[in-house]
């Protein structure tokens, strides 16, 4: 206790080393504080943006469908998961799709297309899949044959909306299937390159075409948080339980969406690293400066009796101090700037990632983004102190006592 006590007066006589030091600490917290919790708060925007809006954050399709996609794999009873699925916990919506390959043509215009049939209902309630379109409107409500074009595929097809388009295919059954569809909208996903070959049938058109009545090859689901995504997936599969059926996060549907923003994370390690050197050598030069300074003190304090361990402790608790007292304003501060970063954001333009464009980034309060920096400069704090203070510690008092 004694010990602790002579650290903090320590402190508190030398002003000018003490502001030094939190400063140079609190300085690291504050900037290790915002780059994760801007990190963070960039790196779940993006996912959930661009899961929700697309992909949906869990997926069910049939056995080996994702790995080797086929025409004729498909879900029989989408209808009833549906039920399933709607009365499980954290579950927002669900809407199924079909998907299938022709040539579509417009005119004298043609090209091969990604057919997608959806449920215009549940769609919209589950990726807002109306608000992607820039031209025209939604499917009607009647039966007639409708499509959606992607932007790039309007342009190819130098489609306009009132167009007749004509889409040829196989069916289930190995018959041609052909249809005619009158052109009503135009839709911008926000991925280009996927806009250039889709285009869009009701599901129940979609299903008639390439012969599938009452089949569908995927059930996108999205759910409240983001952070419940494997929780759910367990969920999901138990209350399922049908072995030819697979329930997967969005981590293992878009793989290489998620390889990419893990490699973009890293960024963070490496941002935290640079962080922690900086503040790791500003407290080395200012302890080692003070140990130097005090040299004839510690021979005083050897002469009269103090063991070198305590010389060391004592160097180690002025700097836990001081490290203490940066983390708790380092706390105050960074609060302040990412609640308002949270809120307001910063805007970098529009700019596209993983397909969706944006045009303000965000950050996010969370435990991580303060944990972290405490024990990453509390810790480099008292790593690097213990060279100085055992140099200190080994202060010869006859000698020390010299010193001017």
């Amino acid at each position: 206790m004694m010990t602790f006590k002579m650290a903090y007066r320590n402190v508190l006589r030398q002003r000018r080393r003490t502001l030094l030091t939190v400063m140079t600490m609190l300085g690291g917290f504050t900037l290790a504080s915002i780059s994760i919790a801007w990190s963070d708060g960039n790196y779940n925007f993006v996912i959930d943006l661009f899961t929700r809006t697309q992909l949906g954050h869990i997926q069910i399709h049939s056995q080996g469908y994702l790995d080797k996609p086929t025409l004729y794999n498909t879900i029989t009873d989408y209808e009833m998961l549906g039920r399933t699925i709607n009365n499980y916990r954290g579950v927002v919506s669900w809407t199924p799709r079909l998907f299938a390959a022709g040539l579509a043509s417009v005119g004298h215009k043609s090209t091969a297309v990604r057919i997608t049939g959806i449920d215009p209902v549940r769609e919209t309630e589950t990726t807002r899949f109306d608000k992607k379109i820039i031209e025209g409107r939604m499917f009607g409500e009647t039966g007639t044959p409708e499509v959606i074009l992607g932007k790039g595929l309007a342009l190819t097809l130098k489609a306009e909306l009132g167009n007749e388009l004509v889409i040829v295919s196989q069916g289930a059954d190995g018959s041609i299937a052909n249809d005619l569809y009158n052109v009503v909208g135009v839709l911008e996903s926000g991925d280009p390159l996927s806009d250039q070959t889709s285009l869009y049938l009701r599901l129940s058109d979609a299903q008639d075409l390439m012969v599938l009545y009452g089949q569908a090859h995927e059930m996108a689901i999205v759910i409240e948080d983001l952070d419940d995504v494997e929780e759910i997936t367990v969920g999901l599969t138990e209350a399922i339980n049908r072995p030819g059926l697979t329930v997967e996060p969005w981590q293992e549907f878009a793989r290489s969406f998620y390889n990419a923003m893990q490699a973009d994370r890293q960024g963070m390690w490496i941002m935290l690293f640079i962080i922690v050197l900086i503040v790791s050598v500003g407290v080395l030069n200012t302890v080692l400066m003070t140990v130097l300074e005090r040299t004839r003190e510690y021979g005083v304090l050897r002469a009269i009796g103090v063991r070198p361990l305590q010389i060391t402790r004592m160097i180690t608790y002025e700097v836990t101090v001081m490290a203490t007292v940066s983390i708790v304003i380092g706390f105050i501060l960074s609060l302040g700037i990412n609640y308002w970063l949270s809120l307001e954001g910063i805007s970098f333009g529009t700019f596209t990632y993983g397909g969706v464009e944006f045009s303000e980034m965000y950050s996010e309060i969370n435990a991580r983004s303060y944990i972290i920096p405490a024990i990453t400069v509390i810790t480099s704090a008292v790593l690097v102190s213990l060279f100085p203070a055992i140099k200190a510690a080994r202060t010869v008092p006859a000698k020390a006592m010299r010193t001017h």
